[in-house]
This record gives C-alpha cells, sequence and structure tokens, in this order.
C-alpha cells in the first residue's frame, strides 16, 4: 500500500435479533436507539459478534444483555449487507430470529438506558417507515422479510 492510499473504514458483523413470543401474536421486540449511530431509529436487540462466538450465541448473550431475557429455539432468519457511505457506516447484520422463554424470563427490561429508550412489542405489520428504522432493519423490511410467515401461514 502506497503512502497516499487512504485509509477506508472496517466493514463490522452484527447480530440483530427478532425475539417473539406467544403471549404478543405477531409482534417483535422493538426499541429506540440512543447511541450516537442511529440516534433516535427503531432497532432490534442485538450487537456485535465477537470473536470464537456462534451466530446463536451471540444473540442469546446480546437479549440477555439488554432485556434480561432468554430465548429458546434461536434460528437464522436473514443477513443483510447495510451500507450508507456519507455515515463511513457498513455492517453485514446477521438476523437470528427466537422466542422468548417464559419459563426463565418475564417481561423484557431495559438494561441499557444510555443506548435505549426502552423495549416495546410491536407487530411486524405496523413497524415505523423506512426511514425511522435503524439502517439494518430498514434494509430487512426492503428486502421483504416475513419472520411470521411459515406460522401464518398455517392458520
Amino acid at each position: 500500500m502506497s503512502n497516499s492510499a487512504v485509509k477506508r473504514p472496517g466493514v463490522g458483523v452484527g447480530v440483530g435479533v427478532l425475539v417473539t413470543d406467544s403471549a404478543h401474536p405477531g409482534c417483535v421486540l422493538l426499541g429506540k436507539r440512543r447511541s450516537a449511530v442511529g440516534r433516535g431509529t427503531y432497532q432490534l436487540p442485538g450487537g456485535h459478534l465477537e470473536f470464537g462466538e456462534t451466530w446463536e450465541e451471540c444473540a442469546h448473550r446480546e437479549v440477555l444483555e439488554e432485556a434480561g431475557v432468554c430465548l429458546v429455539n434461536i434460528r437464522y432468519a436473514s443477513v443483510v449487507n447495510a451500507i450508507r457511505l456519507e455515515e463511513q457506516y457498513h455492517y453485514i447484520t446477521i438476523f437470528m430470529q427466537g422466542e422468548l422463554d417464559r419459563e426463565q424470563s418475564g417481561e423484557p427490561e431495559n438494561l441499557e438506558p444510555e443506548k435505549n429508550e426502552g423495549w416495546t412489542w410491536t407487530r411486524w405489520d405496523e413497524l415505523p417507515p423506512e426511514q425511522q428504522l435503524f439502517l439494518p432493519l430498514a434494509v430487512l423490511r426492503q428486502q421483504g422479510f416475513q419472520p411470521f410467515r411459515n406460522t401464518q401461514s398455517q392458520l
């Protein structure tokens, strides 16, 4: 690499978690960001994939750290390549889906108030408009992803 080469920011790897609960049919856990990146946009629980961690382990850890609840039936849902060059933001976000473990967990709590305004159960088909969603979640919606397709199509 020459001295005149521009150093570019790296690409991050994140895990977003679609948390569902039988007591809240058709809903996912949604919060509003307080962090500098994406401040004021709506997000799912999640965070950075740690070295040596599986996607399932990351999903379980992040939801426990952020909302104080455990998940069962954690599985792969989708992946997006979210890029916003003007903000030097580029993340590969792996979306996992899991169900609230009612035997080990109560209702989700906001354990990171400095990063999130609070958690609410929000119907997937009533999420805020895409421009109000954190970029990876907005890209997931643009792709037409449906977290409840398998269960609702059989009802």
